[in-house]
C-alpha cells in the first residue's frame, strides 16, 4: 500500500494523464477473453493485486507481490493522502443519492478537502464526450470511476487523453459499501481471502458463475501459465 500511494504521488506530480487498474479472477478470466482489456491492464503504469487469489497465484508462478491493495482501500487512503497533498477529487459513478452520500462523509472527515466535482453513473453513451470535457475544466487531479468491469476499464481509456486527469482509478462498488448500501466481508475474512466468499453468500445465485465457475476457469489459467513455464524451462535447460 505504502509503495502504491507512493507511485502514485510520482504519477500526480508527473501531471499527464494515466490510468490506474486492479486486477482479480474475475478479471484474469475477462482479459483472457478480451484482448482490448488485455491490452489496457498491461499498459497501466501501475496495477495492484486487488483480489487475494492474484496474490497466491502470483507467488504460486515465482512473481513477488508483497499483498493485496484492494481498491476500496487504496480508495480510502488515496482521500487521506488527497488532504494532507490538497489534491482535487473528482467522484464518477453510483446513484446521485449514493455519490453525494460519500462526497459529504469525507468532507466530515477532512474538512479541508477539495473537491473538484462529482456526478452519478447513469448517462447515455452520447453523454460520455461532454462529461469527459466536464471532468478536465474541473481541473481534477484524481478521478474516482465507480463503475463495473470492464466498463470502468473501457470508458477511462477512451476518455483519459481528453480529461487529462493525472490519476484515473476504478473504484466498482466503494461508494455503494462505504455508503451502507451493501456491506463488506469482515475483516478476518478479508484476511483469509475469503471476501468473495461473504459476497456470494449474500446473492449466491447472482454470483454462482461469477465466482464458483470464474473461480475454477482462473485455477486452470494459472495452472495452464505454471506447465508453459515449465516447459520453457526445460527447453532452456
Amino acid at each position: 500500500m505504502n509503495e502504491t500511494l507512493l507511485r502514485i504521488e510520482h504519477l500526480i506530480l508527473n501531471q499527464k494523464p494515466s490510468q490506474h487498474v486492479v486486477i482479480n479472477a474475475s478479471k484474469i478470466n475477462l482479459m483472457a477473453e478480451d484482448a482490448a482489456l488485455r491490452a489496457i491492464v498491461n499498459e497501466s503504469p501501475l496495477v495492484n493485486a486487488d483480489g487475494q487469489s492474484i496474490v497466491w497465484a502470483a507467488r504460486f508462478l515465482g512473481y513477488d507481490v508483497p499483498e493485496r491493495v484492494t481498491g476500496i482501500d487504496l480508495f480510502e487512503n488515496l482521500v487521506a493522502l488527497a488532504a494532507q497533498k490538497n489534491w482535487r477529487l473528482y467522484y464518477f459513478g453510483a446513484t446521485e443519492e449514493v455519490v453525494k452520500c460519500i462526497v459529504d462523509k469525507h468532507l466530515k472527515a477532512y474538512p479541508g478537502l477539495e473537491i473538484a466535482g462529482f456526478r452519478n453513473g447513469y448517462f447515455d453513451d452520447l453523454e460520455s464526450v461532454q462529461i469527459a470535457q466536464e471532468i478536465r475544466a474541473s481541473r481534477a487531479d484524481i478521478l474516482f470511476v465507480a463503475f463495473s468491469s470492464p466498463k470502468k476499464e473501457f470508458w477511462v481509456h477512451s476518455h483519459k487523453e481528453m480529461m487529462q486527469v493525472p490519476f484515473a482509478m476504478g473504484v466498482g462498488g466503494s461508494f455503494d459499501v462505504l455508503a451502507g448500501k451493501t456491506k463488506r466481508a469482515p475483516r478476518w475474512m478479508q484476511k483469509a481471502g475469503l471476501e468473495w466468499f461473504y459476497r456470494f453468500i449474500q446473492e449466491p445465485r447472482r454470483m454462482f458463475k461469477r465466482y464458483i465457475i470464474g473461480n475454477f476457469r482462473f485455477l486452470t489459467h494459472v495452472l495452464r501459465e505454471k506447465s508453459r513455464r515449465g516447459i520453457r524451462w526445460q527447453k532452456h535447460r
